[in-house]
């Protein structure tokens, strides 16, 4: 029982002495944090229905906001590293963005299989 109030006291200190900005960011860094698993568990979920490998749409959004998040968090913790690898991630996932959407209005401005063909 001991333990527990030795872990509660130190939670609450912890708490009062960290500053405001540090913990917003502590929630700007976990939110990042879950954007990033919940596209790996889009892309599990969607692969298992099709029995194969498949990337949604979704993980690419979820790339892109878990990234932006990260990278704002890398900036604010001045970490080199950690900007330059979420700077070219948030590259590579906007283009992809731009394929899907580039692909989608190609489509809407196809005609379709099932028109009838002019002689």
């Amino acid at each position: 029982m001991d333990f527990l109030v030795n872990i509660a006291s130190s939670l609450g200190s912890w708490w009062i002495s960290t500053p405001t900005t540090e913990k917003l960011w502590l929630v700007v860094g976990f939110a990042a944090q879950l954007m990033f698993t919940m596209r790996f568990l889009v892309q599990w979920i969607a692969s298992e229905r099709a029995r194969a490998s498949i990337v949604p749409e979704t993980f690419w959004y979820f790339s892109l906001f878990g990234g932006a998040l990260l990278f704002a968090y890398a900036i604010y913790r001045l970490d080199p590293v950690f900007i330059l690898g979420q700077g070219m991630g948030l590259i590579i996932y906007c283009r992809n963005i731009y394929f899907i959407r580039d692909a989608k209005r190609g489509m809407a401005l196809s005609p379709t299989a099932d028109a009838p063909k002019a002689a």
